[in-house]
């Protein structure tokens, strides 16, 4: 062959072996980000309608429970509250959640299929809640209905175990579901009510976990970052209740959800809170809970408070790297899910008659 015939093939294949390639990264690139640019856009305009601090503020001055709920009226609340009791805090509590687990829904509808199946995993954070709280209301002869939500993908079960005359019903109830087998163990006496409910939770954040294993590239990232540091913080939340009330490391250590980032044995085995947060200091949240170590003493819930406020300032920093990833709709969840807390605070405190400047201490966490 002539030289110039040789020189011309190698170059046509290795134009061809270029353009392939660049198809290949091309088609790679808008599959990756083109799904997402319609419902981030969409979400992006959801989260400049979240309540601003100064509306919350406005809020705590409601005075009356039908005050509160007529302030909300220009919201997409609104629709959720419609039918509910205004004399009673604790329905429309549940109002907002159904509020909170339609945005859920949302994100499952209008994200790629390939990571919108994680929302209607997150879902079943209320199935689990459901549960546990239904069983440990029947233990405790307590009227059940006061504890169920009708959100989740388990409500007609819910409902049935609600409406239970029996323990034993139950059993029948959930077999199928994996929480049969930790019911009959429960009933058995292999299990205590604790040892029950931490079996369900692990079920739950292990199949979170395996979802976001399950993706590849930034979906994975994203995914699997938020699954475990929502582990880190129920473990670490665990963990600091457990030493106020001081508890033993042995009577903790079988109640944490595997899956985490941080080990906590260390934590686990000193004596009292005060140790346990300087325990943490090392940690990847140490600087978050010094910033609020005074208050943690009387109220752990500020700890958690400042931990997923850690949580949505992580996601952030992931979003500047991935603009277009399911980063932005995790951050609306999660700011969502703050919104609706500090909702739900509010429609409790105004029910009980508080003034509005406490609540407002309460709300921006002043005030232990």
């Amino acid at each position: 062959m002539p030289l110039d015939s040789t020189v011309t093939a190698i170059l046509d294949t290795t134009l061809g072996v270029v353009f392939t390639w660049l198809i290949w990264k091309t088609g790679k690139i808008l599959y990756r980000y083109t799904p997402y640019a319609y419902p981030n856009a969409r979400i992006n305009a959801m989260e400049a309608k979240l309540l601003t601090d100064q509306r919350i503020n406005e809020l705590a001055e409601s005075r009356t429970l039908q005050n509160f709920v007529a302030n909300l009226e220009d919201t997409d609340y609104v629709s959720h509250l419609a039918a509910v009791s205004l004399d009673d805090p604790a329905e429309i509590e549940k109002a907002l959640e159904r509020a909170l687990a339609s945005a859920y829904l949302l994100m499952e509808e209008i994200l790629p299929k390939r990571v919108s199946g994680f929302f209607r995993v997150l879902l079943e954070e209320w199935d689990v809640r459901n549960i546990s709280n239904v069983i440990k209301a029947k233990y405790m002869g307590e009227v059940v209905s006061d504890y169920v939500i009708e959100i989740g993908l388990m409500v007609p079960k819910i409902k049935a175990m609600a409406e239970a005359k029996t323990m034993e019903e139950i059993l029948v109830i959930l077999e199928g579901t994996p929480y049969g087998e930790y019911y009959q163990k429960l009933l058995l006496g292999e299990l205590d009510l604790r040892g029950f409910e931490t079996l369900v939770y692990k079920t739950y954040y292990r199949k979170l976990l395996d979802y976001a294993l399950s993706r590849k590239d930034e979906e994975k990232i994203i995914l699997e970052e938020f699954v475990r540091t929502k582990i880190d913080i129920r473990n670490i939340v665990t963990v600091l209740r457990a030493k106020k009330a001081g508890l033993p490391a042995e009577a903790v250590r079988e109640h944490l959800i595997p899956g985490g980032k941080v080990k906590l044995e260390s934590v686990l085995n000193v004596d009292n809170l005060e140790m346990a947060l300087a325990e943490l200091d090392s940690t990847r949240y140490g600087r978050v809970l010094r910033d609020v170590r005074e208050k943690i003493s009387k109220n752990i819930g500020i700890a958690e408070n400042a931990l997923n406020d850690y949580l949505i300032s992580r996601m952030r920093e992931l979003v500047r790297f991935y603009p277009l990833s399911v980063a932005t709709p995790i951050v609306y969840i999660l700011e969502k899910e703050k919104e609706v807390r500090k909702l739900r605070t509010l429609a409790k405190l105004i029910g009980d008659g508080i003034p509005p400047e406490k609540i407002k201490a309460r709300i921006g966490g002043e005030e232990a």
